[in-house]
């Protein structure tokens, strides 16, 4: 199976053989969301998106938090 190196924790990733770019991927260690960039040799990349949802969350409101309500 081949494999490649996760960019946030340089964890070994392993993915299908018929991978193609594009295609995302979970890295097991560190469960980072991973988009694949390159395929000779396999590079992976952070999604860009699976960051910008954590801070586009409508649902989130500090004061929630600071309250103790959850």
């Amino acid at each position: 199976m081949p494999t490649s190196i996760c960019p946030e924790c340089d964890e070994e990733v392993y993915v299908d053989a018929e991978i193609e770019q594009g295609d995302r991927v979970s890295c097991e260690e560190c469960h980072a969301d991973l988009v694949v960039v390159g395929l000779d040799p396999i590079e992976l990349d952070v999604r860009e998106d699976a960051e910008d949802s954590l801070s586009d969350d409508d649902d989130y409101d500090s004061h929630d938090y600071e309250d103790n309500r959850f």
